[in-house]
């Protein structure tokens, strides 16, 4: 859909609110760097932790005592009160996605609150309430990492929350948030607000952001027919994304005990894909756009179908190896944009929190303990997730 060329785009406004936002927080965000205290008290220090691993391609995890790196100039440690579970942690744990170093902490939905800064840090202070999502680190000079799109850099260097090898770190890779605590550069961490609570915002993090930057980059108007196809983590807040933005929704799932609490987010209508996606024909070329975040190989063509010519159907699903089979024909015959999307830049990452906190917007979230881990993610690899699992961080200690 076109731009209003009347107005600022929306990137150029996430920018130049991000800038704002820094400037401000030098005055008002720690007092104690402004009177040059230090509150980083384990500067040189690793950092002791303790978590969740895998430890091979089983996808059964165990706890596991490791270190983190100190406390360096730039970075904020956070004590993690909650993590929640992605599939992503169950596909790249079993080497869905290629070999894996293990120990390995998975988890990037951290939700926490600071318990030391680094003495460049501006943005946080020691209490601050924060987040960490997908990435970590990045080059920091490249065009893409300059504007807002760290997960894009151009150099190569997006370092992903866990499994991505880390010279700073003391196993040599990133360690995720199934655990006590974690140190990130302070840029790679979000603000979460008061009047959303930590469990609910964790979620936001990678499942919220990955479904929200390719709906608000779509720009749909009030009415128009969004689909939403696998209606699991990510699907779940798609539907609530699009409905609080005005579309009209219509969500396609194949689990019938979904039907109803689908409903009650506000879709317009919800489709119960059967085997031979007799269902889904009277919705051939009606859709103006569709997001899908089924996370396994699936025959794309019935879903593309249902968009209209010349529309936009994005992917953001990870199936096993990366790959999607496509019939190129069938794809060619429906005359519609097949894209994909990743995450969201920081300052986006950060908008989407702010949004869902001010508009009441908010995850399905059932809680669980750090014993009950490899239970949920059997539940998750079988569809029985309502709708995203949220580990208490506590229970790593017990």
């Amino acid at each position: 859909m076109k731009e209003n060329t009347k107005q600022p785009s929306r990137r150029r406004f996430i920018q130049q609110t991000a800038i704002a936002g820094a400037g401000a927080s030098v005055l008002f965000s720690n007092p104690m760097n402004v009177f040059g205290q230090n509150s980083n008290e384990n500067a040189g220090s690793n950092i002791k932790s303790k978590g969740y691993a895998a430890v091979d391609t089983s996808g059964k995890l165990q706890p596991w005592e490791f270190e983190r790196r100190p406390v360096g100039d730039n970075d904020i440690q956070i004590d993690i009160k909650y993590a929640s579970i992605c599939h992503s942690d169950i596909h790249q744990m079993k080497g869905h996605w290629g070999p894996q170093h293990y120990p390995q902490v998975p988890g990037h939905e951290i939700a926490g609150i600071v318990s030391a800064v680094g003495k460049n840090v501006t943005k946080f202070k020691v209490g601050d309430r924060a987040g960490v999502g997908c990435m970590v680190d990045s080059c920091m000079e490249c065009d893409s990492c300059q504007h807002g799109e760290e997960h894009y850099c151009e150099n190569g260097q997006t370092l992903f929350t866990y499994g991505y090898p880390d010279k700073k770190s003391p196993t040599g890779i990133t360690q995720g948030g199934y655990s006590t605590n974690i140190v990130v550069r302070d840029h790679f961490a979000v603000h979460i607000p008061e009047h959303i609570s930590l469990q609910e915002a964790a979620p936001l993090l990678c499942a919220g952001i990955t479904t929200y930057s390719p709906l608000m980059k779509e720009d749909f108007k009030i009415g128009d027919k969004v689909g939403v196809a696998g209606i699991g983590g990510l699907g779940h807040m798609a539907v609530k994304l699009a409905v609080s933005k005005r579309a009209e929704v219509y969500a396609f799932t194949t689990s019938p005990d979904k039907v109803e609490d689908i409903k009650s987010w506000g879709a317009k209508e919800v489709i119960l894909v059967d085997e031979a996606f007799k269902n889904m024909r009277p919705y051939n070329k009606k859709l103006d756009y569709m997001i899908c975040t089924i996370p396994y190989q699936f025959n794309a063509a019935p879903y593309v179908a249902c968009v209209k010519p010349y529309g936009n159907f994005t992917y953001v699903g990870m199936p096993e190896g990366f790959q999607l089979n496509l019939s190129n024909i069938a794809l060619a015959a429906t005359r519609v944009n097949f894209n994909a999307s990743l995450i969201g830049g920081m300052p986006e990452t950060q908008e989407i929190v702010h949004y869902c906190a001010d508009n009441g917007i908010r995850p399905e979230i059932q809680m669980i303990s750090a014993e009950q881990i490899n239970d949920a993610w059997e539940k998750v690899v079988n569809r029985e997730a309502r709708y995203r699992y949220v580990i208490d961080a506590a229970t790593f200690e017990s």
